[in-house]
């Protein structure tokens, strides 16, 4: 919601590292977004960006179906970098030739850098040669006019290029991923050799931006805010009273799905620890009710998320006039939300995708142009307690992403006594604040066991833990296996109903941190 002065704007043409070319950009403490690769001419020059990045993708542009953006962006003397797809299609666009590489690269590769200004300001010439990532299986093999080749690989010889007086540059490797050494470095003489960028984007100045135009757009009528006790919504809490004081009132829903002893836990830390007015609510029999008989994985989102909506305005009308819902909303559920070329989302997250069209209440969502880990840096910075701040994410719509299939009480009765002892092992060893997430999930399935000298057939649990820093990307973790030991010890012995548990070792991509 917050109005930036400087931005870097990024066209988003399908490729799993876009997210990580804002990130980079914003550890440079300069705001970078993305949108769409068709965003239009007129919007671009709206948002009046001060240089733009054109991601990589999967497609060639030589394809029929290609994306492709608006060529007019070439003329607005806005800085262009293009990345690998985004290289090709501005040399595509301004009459260069692309075609498929009789050697394509993916992995690592040497540069060897032939022009020591603009992106590769500060670097050396050859003997020295740069480690970088290409990931293509199409090349450049003829410039557009006006441009020159600054690096080369063993296979791309127009691995970097630059115009000679337009602010184009372009390169073939990817400089936001780790395995690139001088990608950091690249990025900044992007950002601030080329685009002219100072490094003021801080969390203290979003403060006082996005606290202004709260004020400015709330003016005297109140607020009330989704709070779940996760850190997401526990920093809009205070971010939003910081602006508007007590025309601000918090509601907590209790949907049933909540791990054991958490809302007690919830309620407890906010009318003790802060200033906060927190109204709770308890819908467990109204959500239930709603899950009874869904087993997909987006019809249950969208169910919880109307379910919020539904209870938050039945609420609002209780206080009188109330015109706005301030949620958590974070950059990574809008991400994951949109659809790409006409493909479905990544998964509705239910303050996105799971919101009815008709809502009587207008939305502020403060951090809907954050990352985790910078509303992490924001809270703090706000002075909420870190007991708040480094909780392990947990999910709005609950456990009930977290149990494969029908949500039913007797399968949240089994989840919920796995969950206790995952979180309860995890911090016992010390490893709840080295991780991510770590957390329990039920299958849908059952597997044949054997207790005492009897045949069981019994319910599968999945134990997954995973290391991330804005949950965009995540590994899974490598936990110590007597800890994995005496977990799956505990839940087989103590939670009845379960004979198996098994860890996940998926990445994301290709799976996501949550298993629906």
């Amino acid at each position: 919601m917050a109005t930036h002065t400087e931005k870097i704007l990024i066209l988003d043409f399908g490729s799993q590292t876009t997210q990580l070319i804002a990130r980079r950009i914003r550890e440079q403490k300069v705001y970078s977004e993305i949108h769409p690769y068709n965003l239009p001419l007129e919007k671009i020059k709206t948002l009046k960006p001060s240089g733009i990045v054109l991601s990589g993708g999967p497609a060639s542009v030589y394809d029929e179906d290609a994306p492709i953006s608006d060529p007019g962006i070439f003329e607005l003397d806005i800085p262009v970098l293009g990345i690998c797809y985004g290289a090709q299609l501005m040399m595509q666009q301004l009459g260069g030739r692309v075609e498929k590489a009789e050697k394509r690269e993916f992995g690592k590769a040497e540069l060897s850098i032939e022009y020591t200004g603009g992106i590769f300001a500060g670097m050396e010439t050859p003997p020295i040669h740069y480690q970088v990532w290409m990931s293509h299986g199409d090349r450049i093999e003829e410039l557009a006019p006006g441009f020159e080749a600054t690096a080369s690989s063993p296979h791309s010889p127009y691995a970097a290029l630059r115009h000679r007086e337009k602010p184009l540059v372009a390169v073939q490797f990817h400089p936001e991923v780790a395995h690139t050494l001088i990608g950091t470095d690249v990025l900044r003489n992007f950002i601030f050799g080329i685009c002219g960028c100072t490094p003021s984007w801080t969390m203290h100045s979003f403060i006082d931006t996005t606290v202004e135009e709260i004020r400015r757009k709330v003016g005297d009528d109140r607020v009330i805010c989704a709070l779940s006790g996760g850190v997401d919504s526990s920093v809009t809490a205070a971010l939003v009273h910081r602006a508007i004081g007590d025309q601000l009132t918090c509601i907590y829903v209790n949907n049933g799905l909540m791990r054991t002893g958490e809302s007690e836990s919830v309620l407890r830390f906010f009318r003790q620890k802060t200033s906060l007015k927190v109204i709770d609510v308890d819908a467990t029999d109204y959500f239930l009710d709603q899950l009874k008989g869904v087993a997909d994985p987006e019809e249950k989102r969208k169910r919880i998320g109307y379910g919020f909506i539904k209870i938050f305005e039945e609420e609002a009308k209780k206080l009188g006039e109330v015109k706005y819902l301030a949620q958590g909303t974070l950059y990574p559920d809008v991400i994951e939300s949109v659809e790409f070329r006409g493909k479905a989302p990544i998964k509705s997250h239910h303050n996105v995708g799971g919101l009815p069209e008709r809502m009587q209440l207008d939305l502020i969502e403060p951090l809907r142009e954050l990352f985790k880990d910078e509303v992490r840096e924001l809270g703090l910075e706000l002075g909420l307690p870190e007991e708040a701040i480094y909780r392990q994410p947990f999910p709005g719509p609950g456990l009930g992403i977290r149990i494969m299939g029908e949500v039913t009480a007797e399968r949240l009765n089994i989840l919920r006594q796995a969950d206790v002892i995952v979180l309860d092992e995890f911090k016992k060893e010390g490893w709840y604040r080295k991780v991510w997430q770590s957390f329990a999930v039920l299958l849908p399935i059952q597997t044949v066991g054997v207790m005492g000298d009897g045949r069981t057939y019994e319910h599968v649990i999945a134990i997954r833990c995973v290391d991330s820093k804005d949950a965009m990307t995540a590994d899974w973790s490598r936990v110590d296996y007597d800890l994995l030991g005496r977990i799956s010890n505990r839940i087989i012995n103590e939670v009845r109903g379960v004979n198996r548990v098994v860890y996940d070792i998926s990445s994301k991509p290709p799976s996501t941190i949550e298993w629906e």
